[in-house]
């Protein structure tokens, strides 16, 4: 019995693994590759150079790899790729990138990506992170893994959002976002750290502690940034336990093109 919909279209050159499944009146172009496991629902569109991989569920009406709305946009082959265990839920846009930056969308694994959800051109999505309902990303955005963003959030074209971060709802991100924060409003504001996330995340106690003075080193000692990157890069030395949190923190500060959020 076949895993596609009578009614489902699939073109010509789409290569779907035999396990994938395909449900009534769903439109999959002549360039996606669909990997193992994966649940396509109803009503959805599929096209474009659309790479999807291993056991995602794309509920229905969702569209996914569609032309991007970048005005410069020719129709080149540029691509979306998306990675495993995705549950992308209905009205859901993800489009292909541009040449003017890597021609790839990435989207990775494990994520939670919710109704109505915008993924623009050139975006880059780590691993395990949740959007919430109508969160929409600005073209060329990066968002690191485990990064939860609440619903109607709103960021601003190329902006970047750490690993481990927390955007609160209703948000307008304009800056970038360091890693392990919580922020949130219009003006978006910094209110600390992600201490429930990074519990939940295991978090040691200690490490927790060191993510709380790397903090208080960016916001609450009257630092310039260049001083406060300085004094965290010095903590690897007195917190090797945390070494791989002080270097995401000094990683990202260094990669920072936007200004952080204040």
């Amino acid at each position: 019995m076949s895993n596609i919909h009578p009614t489902a279209l699939v073109a010509e050159g789409a290569v779907l693994d035999p396990t994938v499944t395909v449900g009534p009146y769903t439109v999959i172009g002549p360039h996606v590759k669909v990997g193992a496991g994966t649940v396509i629902g109803p009503h959805c569109v599929v096209e474009g150079h659309t790479t999807i991989g291993q056991d995602n569920r794309i509920f229905q009406f969702a569209s996914v790899g569609a032309a991007n709305q970048d005005k410069k946009y020719r129709n080149e082959p540029c691509e979306l790729v998306i990675g495993d265990r995705n549950t992308i839920r209905e009205f859901c846009t993800l489009h292909v990138g541009t040449v003017q930056d890597k021609s790839i969308t990435r989207v990775g694994s494990d994520n939670w990506i919710m109704a109505y959800t915008h993924i623009a051109h050139d975006c880059v999505v780590g691993n395990h992170t949740t959007l919430a309902n109508n969160t929409t990303l600005g073209g060329h955005v990066e968002l690191g893994d485990w990064v939860t963003v609440g619903g109607l959030a709103g960021i601003h074209q190329f902006v970047k959002v750490g690993a481990h971060a927390m955007v609160g709802f209703a948000s307008a991100v304009s800056q970038d976002v360091p890693p392990f924060l919580l922020v949130d409003g219009n003006p978006l504001a910094v209110h600390g750290i992600n201490t429930v996330g990074l519990r939940r995340r295991d978090f040691s106690n200690e490490r927790i502690a060191v993510i709380k003075q790397m903090h208080k080193l960016l916001y609450r000692e009257g630092r310039t940034l260049a001083e406060a990157r300085g004094a965290i890069e010095a903590l690897a030395q007195s917190a090797p336990h945390a070494a791989a949190d002080v270097a995401a923190m000094s990683g990202f500060l260094a990669a920072a093109t936007r200004g952080i959020a204040r």
